[in-house]
């Protein structure tokens, strides 16, 4: 049976500490256990009101029906009991307000955890991770990126780039093309390191970007 990660919130620990103990957020990140989820979801209605007409936007765009496709891979994969720790520990947000016009963001504690933009009539996917999980000898050295581990996880080489943003052990990655966002998250390494960065950030408290969380499409991702 998968551990229970609905029981009552253990005191005195923060983020997800509170409903996974460390055993058990090793085995989910490694891929030995299925986590038990909450069955039911709070909500504030306020907030599934506010966002209505921003989601009705965004199913009017070209590259709808990928971008649920890949928010619903995502959250089945890369997010830890996503109903018990929806928005309190991450959020999404829909044609969020910001100057690089992302379609979609997914945040926890204060960190942007992963993007989607348009790429033409496409899509394309920006993720953030730790450096030392893409790097030939582990080590957060920029010059020591594994590029040929990451031409290998996507369909065609040129549909993955990579930059450094501020902060240590930070490394975010670009990956161009349905195809190849879900090459991407098919790879073992890969999904292990997202769910590490995960659970570095939902462990870190309570998520900034409450406010901005849309239900509707959390319904999507989150259906089934």
């Amino acid at each position: 049976m998968a551990p229970d990660a609905s029981t009552t919130p253990r005191h005195g620990t923060t983020g997800l500490r509170q409903f996974l103990d460390l055993e058990q957020q090793r085995d989910w990140i490694e891929g030995k256990t299925d986590l038990r989820d909450a069955d039911e979801r709070s909500e504030s209605l306020e907030l599934r009101f506010k966002y209505v007409t921003r989601f009705q936007k965004l199913l009017r765009r070209p590259q709808a029906q990928e971008v649920l496709e890949i928010l619903r891979l995502y959250s089945q994969n890369c997010i830890p009991i996503p109903r018990k720790s929806e928005r309190h520990y991450w959020s999404v947000s829909c044609l969020p307000s910001t100057s690089d016009k992302p379609l979609v963001r997914v945040n926890a504690s204060w960190m942007e955890l992963f993007t989607l933009y348009a790429d033409g009539e496409g899509i394309r996917a920006r993720f953030l991770v730790h450096l030392s999980d893409f790097t030939t000898d582990r080590s957060p050295e920029q010059g020591h990126v594994d590029q040929p581990f990451l031409d290998h996880c996507v369909t065609t080489p040129e549909d993955v780039s990579y930059f450094f943003p501020r902060g240590a052990d930070m490394f975010g990655i670009n990956v161009r093309s349905s195809s190849s966002i879900h090459s991407f998250l098919a790879a073992r390494r890969v999904l292990g390191a997202i769910r590490t960065f995960n659970l570095t950030h939902m462990n870190r408290g309570r998520n900034a970007y409450q406010a901005s969380h849309c239900y509707s499409l959390a319904d999507c991702m989150l259906a089934g």
